[in-house]
């Protein structure tokens, strides 16, 4: 299963870059302000963590799986 791996790699390497994403935003003036009032960041920063987060799990979990298969 070649093809589940290269999904899966393409997937972890999206969320990673999502993740990065998420990281860079959480550091704009805007979202530091938004967390300082509310305690909460923007929805795109959510966003950007959540899929990022479901990325990484969902593309490691496809090349672990792709390699055993």
């Amino acid at each position: 299963m070649q093809v589940n791996r290269i999904f899966g790699a393409a997937l972890l390497a999206i969320g990673v870059v999502l993740l990065v994403f998420a990281y860079r935003a959480s550091s704009a003036p805007l979202d530091q302000v938004s967390n300082a009032l509310t305690g909460h960041f923007t929805d795109q920063t959510m966003w950007y963590l959540l899929l990022g987060v479901a990325g990484v799990i969902g593309g490691g979990l496809l090349f672990l799986r792709g390699a055993r298969a």
